[in-house]
């Protein structure tokens, strides 16, 4: 079956499926490059969070881990402690629909280490495939969007006063779903469409911010896997958390507002499509007009 969408990406891009050069965490690890630098990161527990947490440690970077669970936010930070005793590294429990639990964690982090320079928004929800939306919990649906699309604005709203203080970033943590149209899997795709929309708003009204819409890849997530998901890994979770980490280091500004995958070749893109990015003002949601 055809999925509507599936050709919406950059024609003959270079793909990626690991750490490449040009994105190379090592560049930032050498020069501390984060050092004084304090990120926030919800989904912090496992997975695509967990591993952007250690890189953004290695390069220097203060910690503010956000997941549901102390139990295992407790396990994250000691990972990240395990391999960087003296990073520093704090933690707060919430769920990130909880608008209450959102405001503290950021206050939070300005409590603790003063200000707050970058947000990755990365925590997310999926359901099981298989039927078409009618057949589905009505609140099931609702609940994907409450954690994908309002999880993600609870924390953008109160990180905003303190990024534009700092002149921070932010990385949403969408999918490549967002443009396709796949059959019993409305409520994770519209989801993402949404963040997509959100992203561009925010760059908008706060153009101080860079913000930055990342589709991490196809990566063996546990969402994935508890969905029963019927893709095959093919991207490291290393890939996701390096490409967030060049992006936030100001290596690419221009996509700021914009749709990127981490699977894309940056350095590639950059050569050889940045001119038509800017110019025709690519990597948005637009509506597709008959020529």
């Amino acid at each position: 079956m055809s999925i509507p969408g599936y050709e919406e990406t950059v024609p003959g891009i270079t793909e990626r499926h690991d750490v490449y050069p040009t994105i190379d965490p090592k560049q930032f690890i050498d020069a501390q490059t984060y050092a004084g630098t304090v990120v926030l990161i919800t989904g912090a527990s496992r997975g695509i969070g967990l591993e952007t947490a250690l890189q953004y440690a290695r390069a220097g970077a203060s910690l503010v881990l956000v997941s549901r669970k102390q139990a295992t936010l407790d396990d994250s930070k000691a990972a990240v402690l395990a391999e960087l005793p003296n990073a520093k590294v704090i933690t707060y429990a919430a769920d990130v629909k909880d608008v209450k639990g959102a405001e503290a964690a950021v206050k939070i982090a300005v409590d603790t280490f003063g200000k707050l320079d970058i947000l990755v928004a990365n925590a997310g929800y999926m359901r099981t495939f298989g039927q078409p939306f009618a057949s589905k919990d009505p609140n099931g649906w609702w609940e994907v969007q409450e954690v994908n699309v309002r999880g993600v604005y609870n924390y953008i709203h109160f990180a905003v006063p303190e990024l534009l203080k700092t002149k921070g970033q932010i990385i949403v943590v969408g999918s490549g779903v967002a443009q396709l149209r796949i059959p019993t899997l409305s409520d994770y795709c519209l989801s993402k469409h949404s963040l997509g929309r959100l992203v561009e708003f925010v760059a908008l009204e706060y153009p101080d911010i860079k913000i930055f819409n990342v589709h991490p890849g196809v990566v063996e997530t546990q969402l994935n896997i508890e969905a029963a998901a019927p893709i095959t890994p093919v991207d490291t979770v290393a890939l996701p958390a390096a490409t967030f980490l060049y992006l936030t280091a100001g290596k690419a500004d221009y996509l700021s507002g914009r749709y990127v995958a981490a699977p894309w070749d940056l350095g590639v893109l950059e050569s050889q499509w940045k001119d038509k990015i800017v110019k025709q003002n690519g990597l948005v949601s637009k509506l597709s007009i008959p020529a």
